[in-house]
């Protein structure tokens, strides 16, 4: 009984300590991936000025993000030269690329096969 007990209020402690810090955060544990989503700026539907809040962005930059709309993937700003590397390793946490409304969604089909060549 004597090992038993310390067990318990070592429980009891990390469960006291787990509340506390919760309360602390405000009542979360922890800030939910789709909180997280919310604060990125999409590309394809922000404004010339939350594009410039990025860091790295100007207006030259802005206006090139722009018109190279819509984007399928954040990673496009890179590939299609509209910003280094660098300034993207800085960005990329804080943009997001949806679909613009009204775009189709690419329907779930069978993979495609490669035909196979006979020697």
């Amino acid at each position: 009984m004597l090992f038993v007990m310390p067990k318990v209020l070592l429980a009891i402690l990390a469960i006291f300590l787990a509340a506390t810090t919760v309360q602390a955060q405000g009542g979360r544990a922890s800030a939910p991936p789709a909180a997280a989503a919310a604060n990125q700026i999409d590309l394809n539907a922000a404004s010339r000025d939350d594009l410039m809040t990025l860091d790295g962005i100007g207006e030259v930059r802005a206006d090139a993000i722009i018109r190279a709309r819509p984007f399928k993937a954040k990673t496009e700003l890179v590939e299609r030269r509209l910003i280094p590397e660098a300034v993207y390793d800085k960005i990329a946490d804080k943009v997001m690329a949806r679909p613009p409304p009204g775009a189709p969604t690419p329907a779930p089909g069978r993979p495609t096969q490669t035909p196979q060549r006979r020697s």
